[in-house]
Formats: C-alpha cells, structure tokens, sequence
C-alpha cells in the first residue's frame, strides 16, 4: 500500500532511493500510464498559491523528494522521508537499467541542440539503450498534437519530459490520457546535465544536500527563486507549532 505524508498540502512518499526504483520498475509492467514527480522545496512553495499544481502533484502516481528541504520538513513536522531521492540519479538507474534492454525511452524537451547531444551522450554511454524518438522542448499546439502522435505510435516505456517546472508536470498531468507510454516523468534539468551544458555539483554538495548553494554560486541569476527556500522552511515551523493547517 502507498504510503505518503502531507508537506504543506503535497502527499510525499516515503520511499527510499531503492524503493522509489523499484517502484517505477513495477509501474513498467502496468497496463496504464503511471505519472512520476520528483518535487524540491521550491516547487511545493509554488504548489502553495497554484491550486492546479497542487492538484497535478497530488494527482501523481509516484512523488518522490527530490529535496533535502523536503526530508528536513518532514523530520521536523513528526514524519519519515527516509532519504533524498534525486530525479536524476533515479533517471539514470533506469537508463543503467534500460540498457540491459529491458525496456525503451522517449526524450522530450530542452533546446534542438541540447536534446541532440544528450541523445549522442546516452547512446555513447549506453550503446544497448533503446531510445525510440526525441523533440526538443520548443513546440506550439500544432507541433503538439505530432508530437503525442508520434509517442503513441512509438510507444516508449518510459516518457521523459524537461519542459522545467512547473511547466512540464502540468503537461504530463493534462496529457496523461492522451500518452501510450507506461511512465511519464519530469526531469527539469536532467537533459542539461547529461548534454554537458550544466555541470552537477561536486559530491561533497550532493551529499550534505547543497546541490541548490552550488547552482547558486553557478547562477546567480537564481537568487529571486531561491529566495522560496527559507519561506518553505518558515512554513514548515509555522505548521509545526500550529500557525497553519
């Protein structure tokens, strides 16, 4: 049975790195399109005044932390996520995976030049992997309507979307009965990281959680956004002594 606690309105699950795999794997072997989020502390800040991304997230078949804020909250409001679970770590186990052929990708988002190199990429680390199509993520509701078609007619195991948040969970969410695809995901950045356009932090800021102070020092430009991390924190204190439901 699925088990989940309530972040300030969105129901996390309290899967571990292993757990969460496991799960998508099984989610594979569906009949039905199973929807996947990997939300940080920003994107629950924003879920918070947009109903319909709280709805979106809500409405996910699997919504793992991908944000040490996230498991901070919920040791501080009397819950367990047991670990940070990265959406990129967990897209590339399943392409670590996919690569044994066990099952098949499409690839949807980022710029021409970007999806192209992280296909170059993948297929040069994975030379088994099955990618079945790619489209960059620039496209109108004409271009759309192809783009789904030629998804359907591909059908991809597992449907990776970086359109960036939250545009690419309210795609997937509007779309999903539209989609042939077993998974959809979002995978924000991913793409970038993988093409070599965007270095992910060092190790040392993965595990003490700080990947979001390195981007920081990258980007400064993302100061504003940044600025959600210590409102999620006030939040998360706010609930804990009942100032907010």
């Amino acid at each position: 049975m699925r088990q989940t606690v309530d972040i300030l309105g969105i129901n996390i699950d309290t899967l571990n790195k292993t757990k969460a795999l496991e799960t998508i794997l099984a989610f594979v072997g569906d009949s039905s399109t199973k929807i996947v989020f990997t939300p940080n502390s920003e994107m629950i800040m924003i879920a918070h005044t947009d109903d319909e991304l709280k709805t979106t997230l809500n409405s996910s078949d699997l919504l793992i932390a991908d944000g040490i804020g996230i498991v901070w909250a919920s040791k501080i409001l009397g819950y367990s996520i047991p670990e940070r679970v990265t959406g990129y770590d967990t897209m590339s186990e399943l392409f670590k995976i996919g690569n044994k052929g066990s099952f098949s990708f499409y690839l949807l988002g980022s710029s021409q030049e970007v999806i192209e190199r992280t296909v170059h990429n993948l297929k040069t680390m994975y030379t088994e992997l099955n990618i079945l199509g790619y489209h960059n993520g620039y496209f109108d509701s004409i271009e759309e309507i192809n783009i789904i078609e030629e998804i359907n007619k591909l059908k991809p195991d597992i449907l990776f979307v970086a359109l960036g948040a939250p545009k690419q969970e309210k795609w997937i969410y509007r779309n999903k009965t539209n989609i042939n695809a077993k998974v959809c995901m979002g995978v924000g950045g991913c793409f970038d990281v993988i093409a070599g356009k965007v270095k992910r932090a060092p190790i040392f800021f993965q595990k003490f959680g700080l990947e979001w102070l390195y981007r920081l020092f990258e980007q400064p430009t993302r100061f504003k956004r940044m600025l959600k991390l210590p409102q999620f924190g006030l939040y998360v204190i706010m609930k804990k002594i009942g100032l907010i439901d």
